[in-house]
């Protein structure tokens, strides 16, 4: 603790890169890695829609069982939330890899699309069981002036893994005679490891709901601190929904989803609509990769010590720019620039965004605050190609000064809810008069 004070004391404006990463823990190193290394081998949204079509599948079916899967997400994001309390990072890394390796394996074998709609469900539902646990442990092991960096790199193994794994993937793909077998074993196979290391090296179940790093505390105390964290987690998210602030946050954070997407899903309806080579969308969303992989980090050791409401909401600003422009005749220069604007804005915002809710509440329900955030950026992300395929059909090309108006709550929103100093911690000896505390103090 006194090696925490004594860094923020001399370090308060910005967090190198590299110093973040040296100084963070073995615990924290693992969780950085397997951000990584769990976006790398996540095959299966990416090859499904392949997968099952190959398997004689129709193309409804195949659609439909991608969005069972992105229900699943939803899902399990929150129940890690609720989860993350009662078995700790470690715990729940291990549950979430090893319960989503079994049926993963199993979608090769299964005879009927019932069947293999269950198992998709099961993986995509037990693959974002760990996200809550081990964001929370990560904030619980980083000196406060880190939290915005730590998540700018947490956030870059996610991008790096995800800009990998299709490449992994087909090479996968193409090394076992163009057949998926390879694909998903190995994928499975990457779970079970993460798994192993996770148990290795994480810590146990805390002691005080929370603070997931802390160790696990002993006899009478340890039983206490478990009918506490019991407590906290029927109660979490409860006490989560009655921060008015918050719950602005969060919808915020839907709309900001809704918007995000459309670069998947109606961009290139668009570009096919208006004759535009589809060379030019691969190229803009290679752009944004690269653009997202090259400067976040270094933006984020400057964007770190500004105003956190106001980094945000200068980036949604900018998203709206990018999503507005291609509103403008379509065609190279207009989807590369509108692509351009809007991949400074997520470089600007998303390391903010995706750290504020590990300080917008009080420290025994961060778990439940990051599952929320988690829940509504998915939710957006889901809704977003409906809302978007429908506007598409009605308004054509006019659809992007619609979209921009999601834009604009959003920024509204973020500007009204978003606290740059730490929500207050409450004063109470129980989980209830924690979550009446959190209560009123966010009605104001």
């Amino acid at each position: 603790m006194t090696d925490v004070v004594h860094e923020e004391g001399h370090d308060s404006d910005k967090a190198a890169v590299v110093a973040t990463f040296r100084q963070a823990s073995l615990p924290a190193k693992t969780l950085l890695a397997g951000a990584f290394v769990n976006r790398l081998g996540a095959f299966l949204n990416i090859f499904l829609v392949l997968f099952l079509t190959s398997q004689g599948y129709s193309d409804g079916q195949a659609a439909f069982a991608l969005g069972v899967y992105g229900g699943g997400a939803i899902v399990g994001v929150l129940l890690g939330g609720a989860l993350s309390i009662r078995l700790g990072a470690r715990n729940a890394s291990v549950l979430s890899m090893v319960g989503a390796s079994v049926p993963l394996a199993a979608i090769l074998y299964l005879p009927s699309f019932g069947l293999i709609l269950v198992a998709v469900a099961l993986v995509s539902l037990a693959g974002q069981l760990y996200r809550p646990a081990s964001a929370t442990l990560l904030s619980d092991l980083t000196p406060a002036n880190r939290q915005v960096m730590i998540f700018a790199m947490y956030r870059f193994g996610l991008n790096l893994g995800a800009t990998v794994a299709p490449l992994f993937g087909f090479a996968l793909y193409n090394l076992a005679g163009r057949s998926y077998a390879l694909v998903f074993w190995v994928e499975a196979t990457i779970a079970l490891i993460y798994a192993t290391i996770a148990w290795l090296t994480l810590p146990p179940r805390s002691a005080e709901p929370g603070a997931a790093g802390a160790p696990a505390a002993a006899g009478a105390d340890g039983e206490e601190s478990a009918r506490e964290a019991d407590r906290v987690g029927r109660g979490g998210y409860r006490a989560m929904l009655r921060d008015r602030r918050y719950m602005l946050y969060l919808t915020a954070i839907f709309f900001f989803g809704v918007v995000y997407v459309q670069y998947l899903s109606t961009l290139p309806l668009d570009v096919k609509d208006s004759g535009v080579a589809i060379f030019w969308y691969t190229l803009a969303v290679s752009l944004n990769g690269f653009i997202v992989i090259s400067f976040e980090l270094l933006v984020t050791k400057y964007a770190q010590a500004w105003s956190q409401r106001l980094t945000m909401a200068w980036a949604l600003v900018l998203v709206g720019v990018g999503v507005a422009v291609y509103g403008l005749p379509l065609g190279p220069a207009v989807i590369l620039l509108g692509t351009l604007i809007w991949s400074v804005g997520e470089i600007l915002g998303g390391p903010a965004t995706t750290a504020y809710p590990v300080v917008a509440g009080p420290a025994h329900l961060k778990s439940h605050y990051i599952g929320g955030f988690h829940f509504a950026w998915s939710l957006g992300a889901a809704v977003g190609p409906v809302v978007g395929g429908w506007l598409f059909i009605r308004f054509g090309h006019q659809v992007w000064p619609v979209l921009t108006v999601g834009s604009v709550l959003s920024i509204v929103l973020v500007l009204v809810s978003v606290r740059d100093e730490p929500a207050a911690e409450p004063v109470g000896s129980d989980a209830a008069d924690a979550s009446s505390s959190t209560a009123g103090a966010s009605g104001g």
